[in-house]
């Protein structure tokens, strides 16, 4: 792993601050690392050691500004970013602090309209666990405390060229598609730049540059339950679940924050490597691989994104 190596943050935009705060820290249980002069504030989850992975944005509507990868160093960051322009993407430098303890960043627009950023160095401000002779537990953890921001889930019209860029010049590899009714033409993907079942999903969708979901990862299938529980205390609006996927075999809550953007506690899922051979799901199928247990998928699943 020399190029991308994970997804590093989101720009998340949020309607209420003061409720979506107490929902992502009393709820979801992610740690409040800082707010700034501009009223955004920064949250991490329980393992990461980086400064944050969920930045809330004040807003007049949900969705999502962007999403950022961490790649390797700054070298990486040079070559993936002359990669890109040859490729014909246009990119942009942002300075190193214009976002608190961020180093330079490369910003840049995927054909589904989604905005992008690739960045080498973040301040590191330490996991709740710890380097030094950790312990392998933390009691009293607060709300669904996940361990890590673990993918996105976004659609957009031009799924081929956003595929084709992640894989010809991003170095991501595709893990599992869903084929339309043609058999020959890509619904969905899901694809990696490590070996995760998934980094990112594409899905085929009139709608550009929009929000399925963001996705936090638990450790295990009893905290996904635990997850649907504290849920149901809070009155927190569930899509579907708890349930396993057919694609990644991981298992799933889907639900909606307070101001709609719907998220994921997921766990699970294979091991992936770039000399396998990609899992392919036919149109007729669709329903299963999604929703193993269902074998069907809900209408609001299909229909809402932010």
């Amino acid at each position: 792993m020399n190029g991308v190596l994970r997804p590093g943050y989101c720009q998340l935009r949020v309607m209420d601050m003061d409720e979506a705060l107490r929902f992502y820290t009393g709820v979801l249980g992610l740690k409040l690392v800082e707010r700034d002069a501009s009223g955004r504030a920064y949250l991490k989850c329980l393992d990461e050691q980086d400064h944050s992975s969920v930045i809330l944005r004040p807003a007049d509507r949900a969705g999502m500004d962007c999403y950022a990868f961490k790649v390797f160093d700054t070298a990486t960051l040079d070559r993936l970013e002359s990669d890109l322009k040859d490729y014909g993407v246009a990119t942009e430098r942002v300075a190193a602090g214009e976002l608190p303890e961020t180093g330079e960043r490369v910003r840049f627009q995927a054909p589904t309209g989604h905005v992008f950023e690739l960045y080498a160095q973040r301040t590191r401000v330490g996991s709740a666990f710890g380097t030094h002779n950790p312990e392998a537990i933390i009691a009293n953890r607060q709300g669904i405390s996940p361990i890590r921001l673990d993918h996105w889930q976004i659609h957009g019209g031009d799924l081929d060229g956003s595929r084709d860029l992640f894989t010809q010049v991003l170095g991501f590899s595709i893990v599992e598609r869903i084929l339309m009714e043609d058999g020959q033409t890509d619904m969905a993907v899901w694809m990696s730049c490590s070996n995760k079942a998934h980094d990112i999903a594409f899905v085929r969708d009139e709608r550009d540059d929009t929000l399925h979901h963001l996705s936090f990862q638990l450790e295990t299938w009893e905290q996904v339950l635990h997850a649907a529980d504290l849920m149901t205390v809070h009155r927190v609006p569930i899509d579907i679940g708890p349930l396993r996927h057919g694609i990644t075999r991981g298992t799933t809550i889907y639900a909606f924050d307070p101001s709609g953007n719907r998220f994921e506690t997921f766990c699970g899922g294979y091991d992936f490597y770039p000399d396998m051979e990609p899992i392919t799901w036919s149109w007729e199928e669709m329903g299963r691989g999604v929703f193993y247990h269902t074998r069907e998928l809900n209408e609001r699943f299909l229909t809402v994104v932010t």
